[in-house]
């Protein structure tokens, strides 16, 4: 699914991995984006500069450190990326309709739980 919403926005799959993660977390600077995402940094790089010539994302001084840059993602593009996946969220409705709102809450819990788990292995595996 992502490689195909990537290949209707001329992104790459890292491309849009990233800016999902800027949308999310930004402004962000690029070492904590480049951790998050799992990139190098050099790699990172060639990422913010087709995001950005892209017109998907925008580097800003750090206003706390005037060396640093923050990047975040320009408003009103999210439509472009939510617009294509409109049809996942419809499906999900659809399959989330068949449960109990009881059931709903313990997938949800088991979800949160293991996003959770695979983040902290994550983290700690680049930290090693």
């Amino acid at each position: 699914m992502t490689h195909q919403v990537g290949a209707h926005l001329d992104l790459r799959d890292a491309d849009l991995e990233c800016l999902d993660l800027i949308s999310r977390y930004g402004p962000i600077g690029p070492t904590a984006l480049a951790r998050r995402a799992g990139l190098h940094p050099a790699t990172l790089t060639g990422v913010l500069d087709r995001l950005e010539r892209g017109g998907w994302v925008v580097r800003t001084p750090n206003p706390s450190d005037r060396r640093a840059i923050l990047v975040q993602a320009v408003k009103g593009k999210e439509a472009e990326v939510d617009y294509l996946y409109s049809g996942l969220s419809h499906a999900m409705d659809d399959i989330c309709s068949d449960y109990e709102d009881a059931d709903l809450v313990m997938i949800t819990d088991f979800l949160l739980r293991t996003a959770k788990a695979a983040r902290v292995v994550t983290d700690d595996l680049a930290d090693s």
